[in-house]
């Protein structure tokens, strides 16, 4: 999966944006203003996703390429290294989760909204 993949698949879900909160290079995807998905279009593609610290900790020791989230809460983001060895199955796997995670912790109101859109 490339950024481009990436960046369609974040983009098809309900009530998400995207823009550079904090430089040009930095990319973050947000789901009624709260981010769940931050990259950037340096080499090579990375990209931190929020995640349960239970099952944060099992992928960082089943995968080389998954970390501790870089500059973020490590308990509960990772950050992810695509180099071809973890599949986009995964990816998508650990998006919607990120992203199924921010949405849970939004006021009852904007998680409504979202179901009308």
């Amino acid at each position: 999966m490339n950024i481009e993949q990436f960046r369609e698949y974040c983009l098809n879900k309900k009530g998400v944006t995207e823009g550079f909160p904090f430089d040009q290079h930095t990319l973050a995807f947000k789901v009624s203003g709260k981010i769940f998905a931050i990259t950037s279009f340096d080499l090579p593609f990375t990209v931190n996703l929020k995640c349960d610290p239970e099952k944060a900790v099992d992928l960082r020791e089943k995968y080389d390429e998954i970390i501790p989230g870089y500059h973020m809460n490590k308990k509960h983001w990772n950050t992810v290294t695509f180099d071809g060895k973890i599949s986009g199955i995964l990816l998508n796997e650990m998006t919607d989760e990120s992203y199924e995670l921010v949405v849970k912790s939004l006021s009852k109101k904007l998680r409504e909204e979202l179901k009308v859109l």
